[in-house]
């Protein structure tokens, strides 16, 4: 045991965190702490977020006056490995430039095309998953053996034994060690690094490293992490080495927590770590919490549905028949509380296992047009799900050659509304409304643009197209507005804005053909200049958009000037364009853009969230609305990636059995519900519908739960249309 350090045990918003920011300022105040004035701390939180929070609650508390480095374990892996990257070049005998790193996105569509023969083949196939997900899945494994200390030749062993009682052949996970070993000498000898990567280069080599390690004792005076029930295995390593050289460790632990379970994390393994501290543990549950006084009961009946439980009048029920009913009567149980004084917009979450794009775009319209801000944390939608992008990207593929067939009409249609917003003809950024631009017949709910009326409207920017769009397989562009013979119908306003979007894409090609334009990237960011201000007018989700767009097109211009050195044959970029472009139409999510805040009203809004988003996030509402609360993916939702559990280090090798599989899915279960009771002070309403959006009926693990609780007077929806 190390007396100076210290394990802080509790519950959730039982003030670990707190506790933890005391110590640090206890120990960064004792100058013998620190042996020199060039050290410093090393402060660990467990995703971006939450780095960004605790770095601003440690400045505020202590004034800004001790100085510290904050990262979370793969950025810290990530920042070591890059620094010291000469150090394992020599010891792997690389000969690999400096390193960079995919994206998710990035990796997906690089490890696609190294594993073409094997998709085709057949090798690399299970019955009933795409080739996308075999893909994503094999990554994946890479990912999870790396987070908990596994050599990546040892993977197929693994599922081998994990996976003994299945029927999946063998040859399967024989073939997914040999792409994933192709994969690993593929990306190192083009210093191409994944987290996977990243993180086993960490651990197995640089750690171990006489060199590294007497840098890094000479780095830091104290070590603190928070959250440490969310870190991977492989974070025990390092803890452990500054333990050993007496460096003192601080660490808070969440014995429900365990949020990134399935993820990488394995708090049974950290849990060891507190052998190693003195222990202090925190109250149990915060006083004023729900699940202070309810927690353990309802994790009770949550195991025991048969023992009838008697919920107090704070957890109320809100059911109707189908979900349609369901999102409107939720809808308008917030506004009613609203406007009627008992409850600010910033003090309701609306919180379910997964959120669809149904749920988000109804409840947002409802509460909007009702007057109330909404704000979607964390909202993962394909980028090209956006109007805006889908308007720049038909724009690069009209400047460069060769992506005709990748262009439509309607697509050229929206372009020019979206980008007619920058015209000289208004002066100004528009003001912010609503502008519908759904396809008609399309599946998907509408999306709604933040705008004013346009210089181009939509029927205007229909005739122009039908007249003055010309497509092509080579070269599609845009004829003047003289070649609609009604020009002179169009008016001043849409006549200059047209007149500007065709003047601009044509000094864009002139310049293209003359090599002036230094990558795409240069293309979108003038685009965004031009025509969207800059996005300075824009709200804050359209704004990330833009942001994640940028972020996500200049890695991707990184990549590819990679490869196209390391590759002899002379790539066209219009090529790499089109890659680019069907990439984002594909649907692929892409990384989110470097952590950001929402101001103004962003922060005084309805919050809407799946789960993983809201309990990872650390967020806590005087009520919450527990949306779709008799569905069963409250149970196995949050799984986790494939093969997950076979990476604990806890199991030793062991076949993975469905009991063990119910068994993990009930105690997540347990642990979501008592996190979400400790994280609201006053009010749960458990929202259910007795269908599906698939029309199925819905008989999860809370429905006895929903059953028991007080219903919501219902007498103001009894005019609701059905139908909704």
């Amino acid at each position: 045991m190390f007396p100076d350090s210290v394990w802080i045990t509790g519950a959730t918003q039982s003030g670990k965190t707190a506790r933890l920011i005391q110590q640090f300022a206890g120990w960064a105040s004792d100058e013998r702490q620190r042996q020199t004035y060039t050290q410093t701390a090393l402060i660990f939180a467990a995703i971006g977020d939450n780095r960004l929070d605790l770095a601003d609650r440690i400045a505020a508390e202590t004034q800004g006056r001790y100085r510290f480095d904050s990262v979370t374990p793969l950025g810290f892996f990530q920042d070591e490995v890059m620094l010291f990257f000469p150090l394992l070049t020599e010891q792997l005998r690389l000969k690999a430039p400096f390193p960079l790193r995919l994206r998710p996105e990035t990796e997906q569509e690089l490890a696609t095309r190294l594993w073409q023969p094997e998709l085709e083949s057949g090798r690399l196939r299970q019955a009933g998953v795409r080739d996308y997900f075999m893909v994503r899945r094999t990554l994946d494994l890479l990912q999870l053996a790396a987070a908990s200390e596994t050599a990546h030749e040892d993977i197929p062993a693994v599922l081998k034994a994990g996976f003994a009682d299945q029927e999946t052949p063998s040859d399967l996970w024989n073939c997914m060690g040999e792409l994933l070993q192709r994969w690993w000498d593929w990306c190192l000898a083009r210093g191409l690094l994944t987290y996977g990567i990243i993180t086993e280069l960490y651990w197995r080599y640089l750690l171990p490293h006489p060199t590294y390690q007497q840098h890094l004792k000479s780095r830091y005076y104290a070590v603190l992490a928070d959250d440490v029930d969310e870190y991977p295995a492989a974070a025990r390593s390092l803890f452990e080495f500054f333990l050993q050289h007496s460096i003192p460790v601080a660490l808070t632990f969440n014995p429900t927590g365990g949020i990134r379970v399935g993820l990488g994390a394995d708090p049974t393994y950290l849990s060891g770590l507190a052998d190693h501290c003195q222990v202090e543990s925190l109250a149990t549950h915060p006083d004023r919490s729900l699940g202070a006084t309810w927690g353990t009961v309802m994790m009770d009946w949550v195991r025991e549905p048969l023992l009838l439980p008697q919920l107090p009048a704070c957890i109320q029920t809100l059911q109707t028949t189908s979900r349609a009913q369901l999102l409107r009567q939720t809808a308008e149980e917030i506004a009613d509380a609203i406007h009627s004084g008992q409850v600010q917009p910033q003090d309701i979450a609306v919180i379910g296992p997964g959120v669809d794009a149904i749920a988000r775009y109804t409840l947002r319209e409802i509460l909007l047009s009702k007057g109330i801000p909404v704000t979607s944390l964390h909202d993962q939608r394909p980028l090209a799900s956006s109007p805006m992008i889908q308007a720049l990207l038909n724009l690069l593929a009209l400047v460069y050659p060769g992506l005709g067939r990748i262009l439509d009409r309607e697509a050229i249609a929206e372009m020019l509304v979206l980008l007619s917003q920058g015209s000289s003809a208004r002066g100004q950024a528009p003001e912010l409304t609503n502008l519908n631009l759904a396809a008609p017949n399309s599946a998907v709910p509408a999306v709604s643009l933040p705008h004013a009326s346009f210089p181009i409207d939509p029927v205007r920017a229909g005739l122009l197209t039908d007249h003055c769009f010309v497509p092509d397989p080579e070269q599609p562009h845009l004829l003047p507005v003289t070649a609609f013979p009604r020009w002179d119908r169009l008016g001043y306003q849409t006549t200059r804005a047209y007149e500007e979007i065709v003047q601009w894409v044509e000094a864009q090609k002139v310049q293209q053909e003359q090599r002036l334009l230094a990558s795409p990237v240069v293309l979108l960011d003038r685009a965004i200049q031009k025509f969207l201000y800059g996005g300075s007018h824009l709200p804050y989700d359209q704004l990330a958009a833009l942001r994640e767009l940028m972020e996500t097109a200049q890695h991707y211009w990184e990549v590819a000037t990679r490869l196209r050195h390391d590759n002899p044959r002379d790539v066209p970029i219009a090529a790499t364009v089109r890659q680019f472009i069907q990439l984002l139409r594909e649907g692929t999510i892409t990384a989110d853009p470097y952590p950001a805040r929402p101001i103004g009203r962003a922060g005084q809004a309805v919050t809407i969230a799946t789960i993983y988003q809201y309990r990872s996030d650390r967020r806590s509402h005087r009520w919450q609305f527990w949306l779709d609360a008799g569905s069963p993916f409250w149970l196995s939702g949050g799984a986790g990636l494939f093969g997950a559990p076979l990476f604990l280090r806890q199991r030793s090798g062991r076949a993975w059995t469905v009991a063990e599989s119910l068994e993990m899915d009930l105690q997540r279960l347990q642990q979501q519900v008592l996190d979400l009771l400790s994280r609201t002070t006053e009010r749960v309403y458990l929202c259910h519908s007795d269908l599906a959006t698939n029309g199925q009926e819905q008989v999860g693990n809370l429905l006895t739960i929903v059953n028991a609780a007080l219903p919501v007077h219902t007498e103001r929806f009894s005019s609701v249309d059905p139908e909704y």
